[in-house]
């Protein structure tokens, strides 16, 4: 059943900025959360997902709608007090966290700061490369990407990113996005990511200890297309640390916009 409530949106004031978000539908707070993505790609599923839950997005710090400072890293740690400040104002928590990618990081690092305000958390795909056995190659890798972006040469740092993680697109479609004449909210979002994002998010090193010990349920999830992608190694490498059976959803590593109506009854059957 997909809703057709209103969205409500807003910003909060974090301490050196403001972060957007946005809820609809009515029932258990759920959060969806990105890392680089913003709220809007999340649309479809949220939707969905609106008919049983409250269902809430947000942008993270450097993309979409949130204003804050373009030369400050953006930490796991830092998004995750974000998005608490996010939680605490919209008030209706503990929350469900639906974190995706980086958004994944995020949820961890928000389970391990405030389990107060996460009862559970689907971290869906986490880019943990610090947990692999080839991290050091991994951290070349993604100098070497950023180097290429710097040079200028968008489409190769892109190729090389999906070259790194097992991705793939269209090359048509790589050439529509990143090959012309582009926004500048695109550009300043692409340089963020490269520049402040990349490095924090991939290279972060969770304390096991505490992610083991927290109160938050912690479901750790893979796409069912993701089989030996650099982000299938890492969230079963998570598993296995922290004793979690992996649960599997439609799709890929974007499964919830690849496949948004498989993908919301998948949680759906999750959570019930």
């Amino acid at each position: 059943m997909t809703s057709t409530a209103p969205v409500t949106s807003g910003t909060v004031a974090v301490p050196d900025g403001t972060i957007y978000y946005e809820y609809r539908g009515s029932g258990p707070l759920l959060s969806l959360i990105g890392s680089p993505m913003d709220s809007g790609p999340f649309a479809p599923v949220a939707e969905l997902l609106a008919s049983d839950y409250t269902v809430l997005g947000s942008d993270p710090r450097g993309h979409g709608r949130s204003v804050t400072p373009t030369d400050k890293d953006s930490t796991p740690e830092l998004r995750a007090d974000d998005l608490a400040r996010v939680l605490e104002h919209v008030g209706m928590g503990p929350a469900i966290v639906l974190g995706s990618s980086g958004g994944a990081i995020t949820g961890l690092a928000l389970a391990i700061a405030r389990p107060d305000l996460v009862s559970t958390l689907i971290a869906h795909e986490p880019p943990l490369a610090e947990l692999l056995d080839n991290r050091d190659e991994i951290r070349a890798e993604t100098e070497d990407i950023i180097a290429t972006y710097d040079t200028g040469d968008v489409l190769g740092a892109v190729r090389k990113f999906f070259t790194m993680t097992g991705m793939s697109m269209p090359e048509e479609v790589l050439q529509q996005m990143f090959g012309g004449e582009r926004a500048p909210s695109s550009i300043a979002s692409d340089d963020y990511f490269y520049h402040h994002e990349l490095r924090p998010t991939s290279g972060w090193q969770p304390s096991l200890d505490a992610l083991r010990a927290t109160p938050t349920k912690i479901i750790i999830g893979i796409g069912d297309e993701s089989t030996n992608q650099f982000c299938d190694r890492t969230s079963r490498a998570l598993s296995r640390e922290l004793a979690i059976e992996p649960t599997m959803f439609p799709g890929g590593h974007g499964g919830f916009m690849e496949q948004p109506d498989a993908f919301a009854k998948r949680v759906r059957e999750i959570l019930d």
